[in-house]
């Protein structure tokens, strides 16, 4: 137990202001001793008041899992205290990892009544966050004296790729037309594998009429085509330095594991396979394209172990041997980052060679901070120069896009959120026109 501030403020304002009263006029020293008894009367009284530590108790319930991204709450219960007086208890979280510090919160321990608060938790990576200790602080009805007391939790909380996203749009998909919640997508009509016969409208084109099966009912029947299924899709995920800056708070890499994975979901859905490949100065991972919703929990175990690395990425090294990988020609959805037309050369040489077999997307994310510094109004001289650095920057992407796009790669310049809705559209206007 100790003072507050209040306590101290009141003793530091009353034994000087009675020490003064005392030395101006003598005879009113009882008054002068009274200030000072008065105060340290309300000090014990509070002391007294107090809840005990023994009379509060909580009970902590951390979340099973973190998502990258997403804030989940730990949960901290109070139960009735069982005291004559309510207390505000001020906690904090002791946390480590890569995990936003939580802010201090406050909750009323009640004497009749249990009382409930939730501290949240955003993780920024992926690994590990540990919840170390719990900080509790409160004081009396007076706010003269304060008890603290430390709780050890010692617990830890896997961080894993945010599929959030992922159940969302599965909840949305409930028929085979509806692929995304935006707007609906839809596959027949278009492709070249035979679906079912229907009749003939006016509009549709004459060389989808069946003549064999329009004499036999007598009636115009035209072919319904649908786009061809079981391609291989492979997500070929860029874990180099570049890719571990944060962007919005998350670092690229992760932005892009959350991206593939919402398209992974719509790739198994409508029957294609998905693979996934990590590299940067060494290839990491190499998973095998499989088929099968049910296989979805498999490319999630995959893409968990795309790690962060602080080497420069080789893509002569990462796409050789991808490319040397892939039998058949498959869609190569490429993550990655570049800083401008001097350091992507290397990346176009490479990207030119795969594209050659392979129909290749390739997806980076947009900087807001980049624009923003571009966009500012000027204010100083030094808002000029960032300016024009962040313009310059700019220019050189578009340069980088205008060349990949003439050697027949499919750009994608996407915001951060939401997560997957401009890749999955782009795969699904892939599907319509038989690129793959």
């Amino acid at each position: 137990m100790r003072p507050t501030r209040r306590a101290v403020v009141l003793f530091m304002v009353g034994v000087p202001a009675s020490v003064v009263l005392v030395i101006a006029t003598p005879d009113l020293w009882a008054f002068a001793l009274a200030i000072v008894g008065g105060a340290a009367l309300l000090v014990g009284l509070d002391a007294v008041l107090v809840l005990p530590k023994r009379r509060l108790f909580c009970e902590v319930h951390t979340p099973p899992v973190l998502y990258v991204g997403d804030a989940d709450d730990l949960i901290i219960d109070f139960p009735a205290t069982r005291w004559s007086y309510p207390a505000r208890v001020e906690v904090l979280c002791d946390v480590g990892g890569s995990v936003l510090r939580p802010p201090p919160l406050s909750a009323d321990a009640l004497p009749d009544a249990p009382t409930e608060l939730a501290v949240p938790l955003v993780a920024e990576r992926r690994g590990t966050v540990s919840i170390d200790r719990l900080w509790l602080r409160w004081s009396g009805p007076f706010s003269l004296m304060a008890q603290q007391r430390t709780d050890a939790l010692e617990r830890e909380i896997a961080v894993l790729p945010n599929v959030r996203a992922v159940r969302s749009a599965a909840l949305t998909f409930e028929s085979r037309n509806a692929f995304i919640g935006l707007k609906v997508q839809s596959m027949h009509g278009e492709g070249s594998d035979f679906n079912s016969l229907r009749d003939y409208v006016a509009g549709l084109d004459h060389r989808w009429i069946d003549w064999k099966h329009s004499a036999r009912h007598r009636r115009l029947v035209c072919k319904e085509f649908q786009a061809e299924a079981n391609h291989n899709v492979i997500l070929a995920v860029d874990t180099g330095q570049l890719m571990s800056e944060p962007l919005d708070g998350i670092p690229r890499l992760d932005h892009a594991v959350n991206s593939g994975l919402v398209l992974a979901y719509m790739a198994l859905r409508t029957g294609d396979r998905v693979g996934v490949f990590g590299f940067d100065a060494n290839v990491r991972l190499y998973a095998d394209p499989i088929a099968g919703v049910q296989a979805f929990h498999r490319v999630q175990q995959a893409s968990a172990r795309l790690d962060y690395h602080r080497e420069e990425t080789n893509f002569t090294l990462g796409l050789a041997n991808l490319s040397a990988r892939l039998a058949r020609r498959s869609l190569v959805i490429l993550f990655t980052e570049f800083v401008d037309t001097v350091t992507a050369e290397l990346l176009i040489e490479n990207v030119q060679r795969l594209v050659s077999r392979h129909l290749v997307l390739f997806v980076t994310f947009q900087d807001s901070g980049l624009s923003a510094l571009a966009d500012a109004p000027p204010r100083r001289f030094d808002d000029i120069a960032r300016a024009v650095v962040a313009d310059e920057f700019i220019r050189d992407r578009l340069v980088v896009f205008e060349r990949l796009r003439r050697l027949g790669v499919l750009c994608l310049d996407a915001p951060t959120r939401p997560v997957g809705i401009d890749l999955v559209n782009r795969y699904l206007a892939v599907k319509r026109r038989e690129m793959i």
